[in-house]
């Protein structure tokens, strides 16, 4: 399993196929070169590009697309691509065995309605990794080895990022979700993500690729 990390909160993972996670409008186009299947979390188009979406459908049209129900509204200019998926769902994409956790986003604040956030632990049959979308959702009864963890957000606040590490377990965590941030959060966050996490962290710039 190789994982590039673009910008924001976008993956894109190679193996037997090519998955990518949450193309969304602030990440590179290029994540999405040669895909053979897309996952979604949420609506919110820091992490749903419509427009991206539609023009990799276009010139692959065996592209597959998994998104939450509420999020088929937004996806309907690739509908044919779109296979619906929910909390507790395993399934396949691209060659990776997908399973399917959460249901909520985090609350951003009381009067901003609560949407559907899947978060996606991905694994080859050798290693896997969990992206969270907007959430600290805890799979629960799965260990974790690759931790994308939400760095910073208008729902985030770090005592909750570093528990959610911590909750989780993983063998190393990335930051994702930092596309908000300049280079004197990244010191900051780096150094309490170091001191307080409890597992080897970093922040990958965008393209880098980790095995």
């Amino acid at each position: 399993m190789q994982i590039t990390k673009f910008t924001h909160s976008c993956l894109r993972i190679e193996g037997d196929g090519v998955l990518v996670v949450d193309p969304g409008g602030f990440s590179e186009r290029s994540a999405l070169a040669g895909a053979d299947a897309v996952l979604i979390t949420h609506e919110h188009p820091d992490h749903l590009d419509v427009e991206a979406v539609t023009e990799a459908v276009r010139q692959r049209p065996g592209l597959t697309v998994f998104v939450h129900p509420d999020v088929l509204p937004k996806t309907e200019a690739f509908a044919a691509a779109v296979t619906t998926v929910e909390p507790g769902a395993e399934f396949l994409a691209a060659g990776f065995t997908v399973r399917a956790f959460g249901g909520q986003h985090a609350v951003i604040h009381p009067d901003v309605p609560q949407i559907a956030n899947i978060g996606y632990l991905i694994s080859d049959g050798t290693a896997n990794l969990y992206h969270p979308g907007d959430s600290y959702h805890v799979p629960e009864g799965t260990t974790v080895e690759t931790l994308f963890v939400p760095l910073q957000a208008p729902w985030a606040k770090v005592s909750e990022t570093i528990e959610f590490v911590r909750t989780v377990r993983p063998e190393r965590a990335f930051a994702l979700h930092d596309g908000l941030l300049n280079d004197n959060g990244f010191g900051i966050y780096q150094g309490l993500m170091d001191r307080l996490s409890g597992t080897t962290y970093a922040r990958l710039a965008p393209g880098s690729t980790i095995g």
